[in-house]
């Protein structure tokens, strides 16, 4: 994530605009930037050169820094003058009477100045902006109305971005509590992104989420591969300025160690071991296995306190697909089989086979040996909805024999998925299990407050961009293993 440094809102007729500066930032960018930073000035100076830079003062006079040829400014990205030099990037517009702007990390040198695809800032700061508008806009044409909400974005962005890290940019979500946010902490000890305070018994929701990714292709030279993404999100509702929680993953006994893994700013400390166990390198007898443990002072709503990655031995699902035409008639074959370490128990769980640049299904025949299947003519797609279990055999089979229609310009189309190059995507989700076996131990939660917290944990299987490819065509893309 990025950070900012400024994120004012000004209104022309006021004279003192709304903003709120980090100095955190402004000394991440002395480090990044170096000789080549340039600070951001008083906030009237800023005023005054913004305005000039977008043309709201001084629009009739030639200013050469400004309306010189060289200058011309095709996007909301701009480089304002200062007196210390040319402040950029400065991300502004000008919408119903309002400016809108904020002033960008670059984690790098400015000069020379580094394309604006690699400012990673710019997206999420564009992203702030449109939420400050979307929840002050509404109230435009109301002058009192548009006071409040502007008085008020001091305090919401206390919460929205904390530390100059936007965390929510939806600042409209976050009026309904806007009366437990504090201005300022009251207890000293208490950290920035700990905003509003609770009331209540103490209470813990804790639910890991894994999704995991595949490509198959059932062919001898492409090499089926598979990733999986976990993310541990947390719902800590408890007394105090700055209560402190530990919490822990744990893992069955060989189960494949968590990589890549990534925690919340919120995390006090870890062993920096595990920080550094990288899916990148092969597995050895170095890899950190344990204990993952997470002592964090929570934030006052839900958070993802880490993210990780982990190298499982099979997908969870394995299948065969393949498609043949035979004269004006296509003949498909798809075959899924649940491996034998999968928890036998889906909330949902059916493959959608479609039909790219064929037109209209006209006429369809099928044999399933387990659950049914729903055909959408127009959209050239069948559904295949397997439903909760895999029989007792963990294998269940699709063969069906198609026709299409005249192709329009409203049926399905794909670049990719030519002749026969086609795919089957997968779609589930298995409650109360993980691929990777982690699960979160309730009794070994710790959270040092007065009475005894309840305390729920939840744990979920997802799937998520999961294709079996035609093995009957050629595979239209491989991804390589990172050990590659």
């Amino acid at each position: 994530t990025e950070e900012y440094s400024l994120c004012p809102v000004f209104q022309q007729p006021l004279q003192f605009p709304p903003r709120r500066r980090y100095p955190t930032v402004e000394l991440r960018a002395e480090t990044f930037n170096g000789s080549t930073r340039v600070p951001i000035p008083s906030d009237s100076a800023f005023l005054k050169a913004l305005l000039l830079e977008l043309r709201l003062e001084d629009e009739h006079l030639f200013v050469e820094q400004r309306d010189t040829c060289t200058r011309i400014n095709h996007s909301c990205v701009h480089s304002v003058s200062t007196g210390a030099g040319e402040l950029w990037p400065v991300l502004a517009f000008h919408k119903s009477g309002l400016i809108y702007a904020c002033v960008p990390l670059v984690e790098g040198s400015l000069e020379p100045r580094p394309p604006l695809l690699t400012v990673r800032g710019l997206s999420q700061g564009l992203a702030l902006l449109l939420g400050i508008m979307d929840y002050v806009s509404p109230s435009c044409k109301n002058e009192a109305e548009l006071s409040a909400k502007v008085g008020q974005l001091r305090t919401l962005l206390i919460q929205a971005c904390p530390l100059g890290t936007p965390l929510n940019t939806n600042i409209r979500s976050l009026n309904s509590s806007f009366e437990d946010i504090q201005e300022m902490p009251v207890d000293k000890e208490q950290p920035a992104w700990r905003s509003s305070s609770y009331k209540g018994k103490p209470q813990v929701n804790v639910c890991i989420t894994e999704k995991v990714k595949c490509m198959q292709y059932d062919q001898r030279d492409v090499v089926d591969t598979w990733q999986v993404y976990g993310a541990v999100n947390c719902k800590c509702d408890i007394e105090g300025s700055a209560p402190n929680v530990t919490l822990s993953l744990t893992l069955p006994t060989n189960a494949p160690p968590l990589q890549d893994i990534v925690v919340h700013h919120c995390v006090t400390s870890v062993d920096p071991a595990m920080l550094l166990s990288t899916s990148a390198e092969p597995l050895h007898d170095s890899v950190y296995n344990g204990p993952y443990k997470f002592p964090f002072i929570p934030p006052s709503d839900s958070f993802d306190l880490c993210y990780y990655t982990s190298q499982v031995p099979v997908p969870p699902i394995l299948g065969c697909y393949q498609l043949v035409e035979e004269g004006s008639q296509i003949k498909i074959t798809v075959n899924l089989k649940l491996h034998e370490s999968i928890k036998n128990s889906f909330e949902y769980c059916e493959a959608r086979i479609p039909f790219f640049n064929r037109g209209p299904i006209a006429q369809v025949e099928y044999k399933v040996s387990y659950g049914q299947l729903d055909l959408f003519r127009e959209k050239s797609l069948l559904v295949w909805v397997i439903g909760q279990k895999f029989p007792k055999s963990w294998e269940v089979s699709l063969t069906a024999t198609l026709s299409f229609g005249t192709a329009g310009k409203e049926h399905p189309t794909d670049y990719v998925c030519t002749g026969n190059t086609a795919y089957v995507k997968l779609y589930f989700r298995i409650p109360d299990f993980t691929l990777t076996g982690c699960y979160v131990d309730q009794h070994s939660i710790q959270i040092f407050v007065p009475g005894k917290p309840k305390i729920t944990a939840s744990r979920e299987l997802i799937s998520s961009d999961y294709y079996i490819w035609n093995s009957k065509a050629p595979a239209p893309m491989v991804f390589k293993p990172l050990l590659d």
